[in-house]
């Protein structure tokens, strides 16, 4: 039981220096219990206050008519206007403070270590980037005994109380380790998936921030780990921070052993520490005591301590210990942990795509850049004009078929690529749920990315490059068209409504300018990005887009027209569609063959919420299609494209929503919202996909 044996070493000697640390800020702890006794909420600094207010209100924690509300009644001081908003912030959450949660718990993995022929749970860690996971070093004390070890992501129960199957992946501690014992932490990077996949990509991570903020004194916790090696728990918001030293941070808060590697998270899902330690109760020989008070021996076990307090690492620390480590000297790992890590490039610039060959475009050929990219980047394209593609002659016994109805920006792409894209996301959803994956020339993918755009640029007249940097999303993306304009601001305008952007006071000049309306529709686009995981450039090209769909006929006829030369005709259709592919296959049921008897639609990221959208629909309205059998539509709460979710609201009785919670960063993305096995799940009963039956063909296709 050697890692065993260490790992009780270990952690004795952080026991010991945490009680050491206690005992040293025992007066800084009454001074905080008296100003409570006294009535202060949060006995911080001024600076600290200052700085945590205004980080909520910058990021919209506090949205902004609360915290108007509550420093208005009376004029107010600084320091208390400051705890007026603190208070705000802790008193009432959102119902997104929910699903964060829920999306940085998959973050959370167990980790456990082969020794003797057995698996023994060793403690919790954390994905802070695409590819590396924290923990504590006296878990993880070399990459020698990384090497043992293994973790297991979704180690928990589901909603129903049953345990959920997890999934299982290698540490790689020979592409990166990295460990400090004083802070008690260690970096290792984690093995892809079956899929070739970064761990981040399927599960998210957490940004780690040396920026001020994050936390004052007085406000509470949240941990999620392991405790004993057990499923997946949380302590939430029953606690709070009591002392904030030089690195370290002491709180309140139900944990156990297990939980040594924890992301500490605030309210707003930011991790502001790493869980590292129990503080015992000792005498004054520093001998840790037992609840009866007695001194504790080995074998009294943990439950017999009478623990004060609990101790994590603070973020911040970990990051200035990293920043002068040589790990952080050029590019590398720790340079894909955010922009504000502090370590090496941005987080844009790390995610940036390799550079691709030139390629010679004919001369008028419109060229978009995707919705991810920053302003003014040029995608890659290609001079090769692309079609759909057909599924195999009898995939799924010949009468199911499986059709992707894809999004906008695919422009130029390889139909056979993006088919493989949702194809992996769907297997990745499919094999939790405990279904056998597809493989995807079993998949229909009609494609009408290059008649979109060139039926948009012969409308517009104009490349679809927005080179003005200078420009706002909304000015630089409106389209031009009048009246495809207007519903493209009253999209922007409703969606912002829904995500309760105070309301503006009107200008006083009789006439409002055209300066007024771009600056309006770039605040209505700031508060979306701000409330969401997306950027403004992202909302703005999708819902450009929509509104050019749904505004011009001859743009939709040309879509439609390029959909239908690539569908079935006959049997029954599972028809999965995404963000502005949801528009089109809503208007796609009024042109589908009438052999087709049945449609089992699922809708993904979808705006069809928005009264903006589904009254323009050749459907006429929130009426499901007599074709449509059943209707289910996953969406994300971070996924602003999605903000008139769930449908449900105007679609009564006609739709079957599941919410669902996607990496960070990628909350519109399709094979994240595919990968959700509530979701893959119900794809796989319409194609009669038995559980746990790999055919020889599909064995093995990711």
């Amino acid at each position: 039981m050697v890692a065993m044996e260490r790992l009780r070493q270990e952690r004795a000697h952080q026991l010991a220096a945490a009680a050491g640390r206690y005992r040293a800020s025992s007066e800084e702890r009454r001074d905080v219990e008296r100003q409570q006794e006294a009535g202060v909420a949060f006995p911080d600094s001024r600076q600290a206050l200052a700085a945590r207010a205004t980080r909520l209100l910058d990021r919209h924690a506090v949205p902004a008519a609360m915290a108007v509300e509550a420093v208005r009644a009376e004029p107010l001081a600084a320091p208390d206007a400051y705890e007026r908003i603190l208070g705000v912030s802790k008193d009432l959450q959102a119902w997104s403070f929910l699903p964060r949660g829920a999306r940085a718990a998959r973050t959370v993995a167990r980790i456990s270590v082969r020794e003797n022929g057995r698996e023994l749970p060793l403690g919790t860690g954390f994905l802070v980037s695409p590819r590396l996971l924290m923990t504590n070093h006296h878990v993880l004390s070399d990459a020698a005994a990384a090497r043992q070890c293994f973790v297991e992501f979704d180690a928990q129960v589901t909603v129903d109380n049953t345990p959920q199957p997890s999934i299982r992946l290698e540490l790689a501690p020979d592409t990166f380790f990295v460990a400090d014992q004083r802070l008690d932490f260690a970096l290792v990077a984690v093995a892809p998936g079956m899929d070739g996949r970064p761990p981040g990509e399927a599960f998210g991570w957490n940004r780690l921030s040396a920026q001020p903020g994050k936390l004052v004194i007085g406000e509470p916790v949240n941990v999620i780990g392991h405790p004993m090696g057990r499923l997946k728990e949380i302590a939430v918001r029953d606690n709070m921070l009591q002392v904030r030293l030089d690195d370290f941070l002491q709180y309140l808060t139900d944990t156990e052993p297990g939980n040594s590697g924890s992301p500490v998270f605030n309210d707003q899902w930011e991790v502001v520490a790493l869980h590292h330690s129990g503080v015992p109760k000792t005498d004054e020989q520093g001998r840790v005591l037992r609840t009866d008070g007695q001194v504790w021996q080995p074998g009294d076990g943990d439950d017999a301590v009478d623990w004060v307090a609990n101790e994590g690492v603070r973020v911040s620390s970990i990051l200035r210990h990293l920043a002068q480590s040589p790990a952080a000297a050029g590019p590398g790992p720790l340079a894909e942990m955010g922009a504000e890590s502090g370590l090496g490039v941005t987080e844009s610039a790390a995610a940036a795509p390799a550079p691709v060959a030139d390629v010679t475009v004919p001369a008028g050929t419109p060229v978009e850049a995707p919705a991810e990219a920053a302003p003014g980047a040029t995608a890659a394209v290609s001079a090769v004009a692309h079609t759909g593609l057909r599924a195999r002659a009898g995939a799924f016994g010949g009468e199911r078929h499986l059709v992707f109805l894809h999004g906008r920006s695919q422009q130029r792409k390889v139909p056979a690529e993006l088919r493989d894209e949702w194809t992996a996301g769907l297997n990745q959803g499919l094999v939790a749920a405990g279904f056998p994956p597809v493989d995807p020339a079993d998949v229909w993918f009609p494609y009408y990315g290059d008649r979109l755009v060139d039926a948009l640029a012969a409308t517009e007249g104009l490349p679809r490059v927005p080179e003005a940097l200078s420009l706002s999303p909304a000015e630089a993306v409106a389209p031009p068209s009048p009246t495809a304009r207007a519903a493209y601001e009253e999209m922007i305008g409703e969606a912002a409504l829904r995500w309760n952007m105070p309301e503006e006071e009107q200008p006083a000049t009789e006439r409002i300018s055209r300066d007024d309306l771009v600056g309006h529709l770039h605040r209505q686009l700031a508060w979306l990005a701000a409330r969401s995981d997306l950027d403004g450039w992202t909302i703005a090209l999708v819902l450009r887009d929509v509104a050019a769909y749904l505004d011009d006929r001859r743009v939709r006829d040309a879509v439609l027209d390029s959909v239908a030369e690539t569908l079935p005709e006959d049997g029954e259709m599972i028809l999965i569609s995404h963000s502005l592919g949801t528009v089109v296959g809503m208007d796609l049921t009024t042109r589908l063959s009438p052999a087709l008897r049945t449609v089992h639609l699922t809708t993904v990221g979808s705006p069809l919420g928005l009264d903006s959208v589904y009254r323009r629909l050749l459907i006429g309205g929130t009426k499901r299609p007599d074709v449509v059998a059943d209707w289910l539509n996953a969406w994300c709460p971070s996924d602003a494209v999605a903000i008139g979710c769930p449908l449900a609201d105007e679609w009564a009785g006609s739709v079957t929503d599941v919410a669902v919670i996607n990496a960070r960063d990628k909350a519109h993305d399709i094979a994240q919202y595919l990968s959700h096995p509530e979701v893959a799940g119900e794809i796989a009963g319409h194609l009669a996909l038995g559980r746990g039956l790999l055919t020889a063909r599909s064995a093995g296709v990711t």
